[in-house]
């Protein structure tokens, strides 16, 4: 079994006891209080929001050029000066926010001044963890750094929640907690990656000076910069307009739905991760017949196990929420859960087609596509927040409006110049499976008690899939559900 069959599978098994964490959390936690949880969805997504104009591109940096600088034992040196210009970065973006902040009084109005302290130092944790998670990924590790990739957020948000909940801590001490829990984290992305190779800090610069090295890594950092702040906006605004245009407990009932929706995207993070330098290595050496076969097989393998799991939470999600505090807040968000889910399916039908961009040489087109799903967004996201009476639907619409458009432009763009191509025919027929599967198990009748109807309807949509793959023969389960796969992801 390969090193990324083994990487990506247990990368998925990380990213869903994080899940299971969240939905513990989610179901018997946060629900007793969501204007405070709908707080703490505002702090993170905001940093990440202003992360890119930190990070600048840096820790795809550490990708790109990895295997050049690691040729001539340089990579550590790259990192180390990663590190400065991290920090460097940092330092001008505080000198700009306060600037612009006194320029414009009006926006000391805002919940995102309110929160500065722990919005700011959160944005620099993250940054560097940002460069260590990148690092690491070139020796084709990704377990360990989801840990602190994933769990620790939902063991921040919960332990922070809890605090303040149930043990009466005052605010201030709960968001130390969570600030807390992130630094933790980015120490252990550096003992991890000392682990890896022994970390020898070196912050020469006549390596990068030769040849004028410096100038492609800073033109790759600037154009990854702008595209990666297009994605981080696209991806944050919704809880950050949320809580700024509606209120914090609308943001609570929307992350909630959201974290419940994301579990059909687990796998594809950690394939992306793993996937990266097997893209570059293609890309490099010109190999995109590879490059196709190797797109199609993973976009089908996410599509597929995506279009079940999204297929069984449409079934459930009714009867999920009889077992909520509050459940029937999400039960008048319940469109929210649809609309947001087929965005984020034919998201994952589309594959890795932006690292395929963002590593070859018209990366710059991403630029192009990040900004226009940025504006699209927070254009949409205005509109239907000012006309409409939609709200957190319209959010939703919005956001599935704005990708759906994002992911077809990178299609078309990577059909043309690169000639790989994601959809197939397999997803096709996976797909009718799915929509008789939802069809038959919505119109089956309902039982007198929720936990039935929670376990049985799921299990119908598993049985219409389970028996039409068989038929079919979309989805090699054959290849994944053996004796040497099972043997093989106990080995770290």
């Amino acid at each position: 079994m390969s090193v990324v069959a083994r990487q990506g599978f247990k990368y998925s098994v990380v990213g869903y006891l994080g899940f299971l964490l969240g939905t513990f959390s989610a179901i018997f936690v946060f629900p007793y209080d969501m204007e405070f949880y709908g707080k703490l969805r505002y702090v993170l997504p905001t940093a990440e929001m202003l992360l890119p104009v930190v990070v600048f591109g840096l820790s795809f940096s550490n990708v790109k050029f990895f295997h050049q600088a690691s040729a001539d034992g340089k990579h550590q040196n790259m990192l180390s000066l990663s590190l400065v210009g991290i920090l460097f970065n940092f330092i001008i973006f505080l000198g700009g926010y306060f600037l612009i902040n006194e320029l414009f009084p009006v926006l000391k109005d805002t919940e995102m001044w309110n929160m500065k302290r722990l919005i700011l130092p959160l944005i620099l944790v993250l940054a560097l963890s940002a460069v260590f998670n990148k690092y690491v990924s070139n020796y084709k590790r990704i377990v360990i750094p989801n840990i602190f990739e994933n769990l620790l957020p939902k063991i921040a948000n919960l332990g922070a929640f809890c605090l303040f909940f149930f043990f009466h801590f005052p605010e201030k001490s709960a968001y130390i907690f969570f600030i807390g829990m992130f630094a933790a984290g980015l120490l252990g992305y550096a003992i991890y990656a000392n682990k890896l190779e022994k970390i020898r800090p070196s912050f020469d610069t006549a390596y990068f000076k030769k040849n004028k090295l410096w100038k492609d890594i800073l033109s790759y950092s600037f154009y990854g910069f702008l595209g990666n702040i297009g994605n981080f906006i696209a991806v944050r605004i919704d809880n950050v307009m949320i809580g700024e245009f509606i209120s914090f407990e609308a943001n609570g009932v929307y992350s909630t739905l959201l974290a419940i929706i994301s579990l059909i995207s687990i796998p594809a993070m950690g394939l992306y991760n793993i996937s990266a330098p097997i893209i570059n290595k293609n890309i490099i050496d010109n190999n995109f017949e590879e490059l196709d076969r190797f797109h199609k097989k993973t976009s089908l393998t996410l599509f597929f196990i995506g279009l079940v799991l999204l297929s069984c939470i449409l079934v459930g999600f009714p009867y999920l929420t009889y077992f909520i505090k509050n459940g029937d807040l999400l039960r008048q968000s319940e469109p929210v859960i649809w609309i947001l889910g087929f965005a984020m399916l034919f998201d994952l039908a589309t594959g890795f087609n932006g690292h395929v961009i963002s590593l070859s040489k018209h990366y710059r087109f991403n630029i192009v596509v990040m900004l226009f799903l940025a504006v699209t967004t927070i254009t949409l996201n205005m509109l239907f927040l000012k006309y409409t009476e939609l709200e957190l639907f319209g959010i939703a619409l919005a956001t599935a409006i704005s990708l759906t458009l994002f992911n077809l432009a990178k299609i078309i763009f990577n059909y043309w110049k690169f000639k790989v191509f994601p959809l197939t025919i397999e997803m096709m027929y996976a797909l009718i499976i799915g929509t008789l599967a939802i069809t038959v198990a919505i119109v089956l009748p309902d039982s007198r008690h929720s936990f039935v109807n929670l376990i049985y309807k799921p299990s119908v949509v598993l049985a219409f899939f389970l028996a039409g793959n068989h038929f079919l023969k979309i989805f090699p389960l054959g290849d994944y559900i053996n004796r040497e796969f099972f043997k093989s992801i106990f080995k770290f």
